[in-house]
């Protein structure tokens, strides 16, 4: 008998190559503000969204960094403000995309950023939100989730219904530019996502299962494809799809110690978050092998459709197979981080 779970699919779901196209018709009138970075902006991935959008009043707030600031957000707030925005677009990776759920919840609610960090103090209301991720990765735009650096180094978050999108736009033609080293990193993360949901002592079901398998199959099976290929639409297609699915299957079965160790690499070394999951994935499996190992089982086809058993050596293998394939540093010391860097943090006590 199933244990009782309870289960949020956020979003509603556009996938389609060329879908940015339809933007207009997911916001009501009014004027917009797209948040995104300067990056994604002096790519030209924006053009399609504003080409949607001629004929509206848009403000463009394109200074999100990576691992972004708490300043950030007030930042695109008084920009959101001063454009007199009734809706928001956060098109672009994780950063813009958590910055987009914050700002629209901000401007909706009135609410001061600080009384919202942690677990379900967002209640009010939120500005009409679309998202539209330009990597196959994050997630962002499936989740109710947003990190935020606050200081220099410390990383809090928002975590609350409030944050869902409205929509979620899957436009396989905004990824084809992105670099391997990018398409890998952002790929492991998914993929770390699904392990990690699947894998959840926490709030495991079987909907979140079912959704991180397929997100893992999809992923596993056409990552190496456009590492190979980063024109190969289909391919793309497939593994932002992957990055979705796993992105509601943690939302409901939350990630876990390859996400908390990773979190610390970002806000001390501003190591990107993609690449700071691929780094920590391998000890954190192997740590965890003791309790976990007949789900990591479980997952060994899902990497490997040629695995001739579904068990924990075939799951391992199909995971080596995959990191050396992505061309990543998996050692913290292949990134310059010495040992006496770590040597103090309070596990190495």
């Amino acid at each position: 008998m199933t244990a009782a779970f309870t289960f949020t699919y956020g979003p509603r779901l556009r996938s389609a190559a060329g879908v940015c196209a339809q933007l207009a018709e997911m916001l009501p009138p009014g004027p917009v503000l797209l948040v995104t970075d300067a990056g994604v902006r002096r790519f030209g991935l924006c053009d399609g969204a504003l080409a949607a959008l001629a004929g509206r009043s848009v403000t463009v707030f394109d200074a999100v960094e990576a691992d972004p600031s708490a300043q950030t957000v007030l930042n695109a707030v008084d920009a959101g403000r001063a454009g007199g925005a009734a809706s928001v677009v956060g098109l672009g990776g994780g950063s813009p995309m958590d910055v987009a759920k914050l700002v629209a919840y901000l401007l909706g609610s009135g609410d001061d950023l600080t009384a919202i960090y942690g677990v379900d103090q967002a209640k009010g209301p939120r500005l009409p939100l679309v998202l539209i991720p330009t990597t196959a990765g994050t997630g962002s735009e499936a989740t109710p989730i947003a990190i935020v650096t606050v200081g220099a180094t410390e990383k809090k978050g928002v975590v609350s219904p409030a944050l869902y999108a409205d929509w979620a736009l899957l436009d396989a033609n905004l990824t084809l530019g992105l670099p391997p080293a990018a398409t890998a990193a952002t790929g492991i993360d998914a993929m770390v996502h699904a392990i990690e949901a699947y894998t959840s002592h926490r709030l495991k079901n079987p909907v979140s299962d079912a959704l991180a398998r397929e997100a893992l199959r999809l992923l596993a099976d056409n990552l190496p494809k456009v590492l190979a290929n980063g024109r190969d639409v289909a391919a793309r297609e497939a593994t932002l799809l992957g990055s979705h699915l796993a992105g509601v299957a943690f939302s409901n079965a939350p990630v876990a110690a390859v996400h908390a160790l990773a979190y610390p690499l970002g806000g001390h070394f501003h190591v990107p978050h993609g690449l700071s999951n691929a780094l920590m994935l391998r000890p954190v499996l192997r740590f965890n092998q003791p309790a976990a190992g007949a789900l990591y089982g479980e997952l060994a086809t899902c990497l490997d459709p040629t695995a001739t058993e579904s068990t924990e050596a075939a799951f391992f293998s199909a995971i080596d197979a995959l990191l050396t394939g992505s061309g990543l540093p998996l050692r913290l010391r292949d990134i310059d981080i010495p040992e006496s860097a770590w040597r103090c943090w309070p596990a190495r006590r």
